[in-house]
């Protein structure tokens, strides 16, 4: 009988509704009063296409029934949430606060009560308490953030309130703002999408724009009844996350919004989409504003059905200004670099080699020019600048880092980094480049363990500031195409971990202090990260284990959530991977057993070289 109590109080499909009214008359009215511990039933994972709906209280409805209805009701498509706030008292009703947030939990809440109050009260009142574990949360601002499993406890008081028929019901009077989800029904409701700023501090002919990663609900917004691309859009309106914001600028004027009433954007039959804005957007001059369109573009280009083929920003006057998806593209961050044309590894004599055409993964492999090509020093790791112009390398032995020109030949250098500690796994990381053209490398000395970035891949090093690694160390690193988002896989405590952090700069020229700020863990359900490679503006591809568990290769995205499908096929001991921004091109591994692999879209993983090591994509 509880089984069937919930599945008619749960959100159901429009085809199973009729039935389910049917299951109420025969059977769903009996409810227990007292129980145990009890998990609120999550709706089937992946079905992201069902529409719910909510049910409201029947007539005399127990208090564990009002609480499993309102809980049920919070995973509906509830316009507004009106039949869930049937579930609180007026009071409640008025003042809750969906919209403050999401707890996600691994599995739905469980409730746990009644707590029995004295005497007195005991006809008029009570409590139960909503528990689980914390898996995640997102703010007001649509940001993710995944959290170290912890306990979640949070309270519902109720009280029997007289109804508009004059008789006394259930209610609930305390309860907390925003939305409590397990993990199943919070996939079901909500997806992740990009919103794009302008990299800080850089000129308009130097924009580069970063993807700041948050997640909209799907289909239609129970609260301000937008769809998903303009839900989009406003909060890209709204401004950076809170993360983000002191390393990004919006050219939207301050106070900008979607024009009132606005709750769908589409494309009309020439593929152009007009965004209707308030009149705080007609402060904007027309380079500003192209700008602006150039934030919407890259924003909703992977979320209409149909392709966006230009933006038009319109204020209350009229059209401000438009801009093509082709000259949007001037903006990216990766437009000096355009797409790799080559891979690039360290052979078995530790030379510096290039493999043609990345599309493929598969040319035939050539000596790059110059020294570390010839090798002249036997080198271990390679990175190489985003424009393929020159690559920096560290020796064999780890102990030296080297840059060299790679469009001509030339005389060999010396090393432009060298540590000092004894052992070679303590010495120089494999090193990373920009979207600015900065080299970046980690020397691992315990005794001095720095972060070194040289700009333009030349000069002296500066040590970079990384202030939240609290006594870890950095293990291997890699930059963001933006430069302003660097992944960080750290040991302390016998594990290693993947981070992200935020790149600020202050001042310029020599004067310039560079900083890594506020790590937040990228894979936190990972126990070990053992290799990891950006693989778009916004997503990582890691290799680790959870704990107790066997190797994986799978993608996560940069706020640390991911996806059921992020997961891909299986290989043996893999010990570095590469993959490029543009998806189509394929993800690279070494393997201790099969060398160098490939993994193209939609196809298995095959191996392309038996021997060589350190494969990369340009950065």
């Amino acid at each position: 009988m509880d089984t069937d109590r919930r599945r008619c109080g749960r959100a159901v499909r429009l085809s199973v509704l009729l039935g389910c009214v049917a299951m109420v008359l025969a059977g769903c009215g009996a409810m227990p009063v007292t129980g145990d511990v009890k998990a609120v039933d999550a709706s089937q994972p992946g079905d992201s296409q069902v529409q719910v709906y909510a049910v409201p209280p029947r007539e005399g409805a127990t208090p564990i029934e009002v609480v499993d209805g309102f809980l049920e009701s919070m995973t509906s498509d509830d316009p507004d949430f009106a039949t869930t706030r049937t579930y609180l008292t007026a009071e409640a009703g008025r003042t809750w606060e969906p919209g403050e947030g999401t707890t996600v939990l691994a599995k739905a809440p469980n409730r746990n009560g009644p707590t029995i109050h004295d005497k007195e009260r005991r006809g008029t009142e009570t409590t139960y308490t909503l528990t689980g574990e914390q898996v995640a949360a997102v703010d007001a601002q649509s940001s993710y953030r995944p959290l170290a499993p912890s306990e979640y406890s949070q309270m519902l008081h109720l009280v029997r309130e007289k109804a508009a028929d004059g008789k006394k019901e259930w209610r609930i009077d305390i309860v907390p703002d925003g939305l409590v989800l397990g993990q199943s029904d919070f996939k079901r409701l909500y997806r992740s999408v990009n919103k794009y700023y302008f990299a800080a501090g850089r000129t308009d002919d130097a924009a580069a724009l970063v993807a700041d990663p948050v997640y909209v609900r799907n289909r239609t917004d129970p609260v301000t009844r937008m769809d998903t691309a303009t839900q989009t859009v406003r909060t890209l309106l709204q401004g950076p996350s809170n993360w983000l914001r002191p390393v990004v600028d919006s050219r939207f004027p301050a106070g900008t919004a979607l024009k009132r009433g606005v709750t769908s954007l589409t494309t009309d039959d020439q593929n152009v989409l007009k965004v209707p804005l308030n009149k705080k957007a007609e402060e904007a001059g027309q380079s500003t504003c192209r700008l602006m369109a150039a934030q919407v573009l890259f924003t909703l280009r992977d979320l209409t059905s149909a392709r966006v083929g230009q933006v038009e920003l319109q204020g209350e006057q009229g059209p401000l200004c438009s801009l093509g998806a082709d000259e949007a593209e001037d903006f990216a961050a990766d437009r000096g670099a355009g797409v790799p044309d080559s891979q690039y590894f360290v052979d078995d004599k530790g030379r510096v080699q290039r493999i043609p055409g990345s599309s493929k993964g598969s040319g035939d492999p050539e000596p790059v020019l110059g020294p570390l090509g010839s090798g002249t020093v036997a080198m271990s790791a390679v990175g190489v600048a985003r424009d393929e112009e020159q690559a920096a390398a560290v020796s064999e032995d780890q102990q030296h880092l080297y840059v060299s020109p790679l469009t001509e030949d030339s005389e060999p250098s010396g090393p432009v980094v060298t540590s000092h500690a004894k052992e070679a796994g303590d010495r120089l990381s494999a090193p990373s480049w920009d979207g600015t053209g900065a080299l970046w490398v980690a020397d691992r000395d315990p005794s001095d363990p720095r972060l070194l970035r040289l700009a333009d891949g030349a000069g002296e090093p500066k040590e970079v500031s990384v202030p939240d690694l609290n006594g870890g160390r950095i293990e291997a690193l890699r930059m963001s195409s933006d430069g302003v988002r660097i992944a960080l896989r750290v040991s302390k405590d016998g594990h290693t971990t993947l981070h992200i952090g935020r790149v600020e700069r202050h001042g310029s020229g020599e004067a310039e202090q560079v900083s890594v700020q506020d790590l937040r863990q990228a894979a936190p359900q990972l126990a070990d990260v053992t290799a990891f490679s950006w693989s778009g503006r916004s997503r990582l591809v890691v290799v680790g284990k959870e704990e107790g568990g066997v190797q994986q290769v799978r993608y996560v995205q940069a706020d640390g959530s991911t996806s059921s499908s992020g997961v891909l096929p299986g290989v043996n001991q893999v010990t570095a991977v590469a993959a490029a921004d543009d998806d189509q091109l394929p993800l690279m591994a070494d393997t201790e057993s099969d060398g160098i692999v490939k993994l193209s879209p939609g196809d298995n993983w095959q191996t392309v070289l038996k021997e060589g090591s350190s494969l990369v994509y340009p950065g």
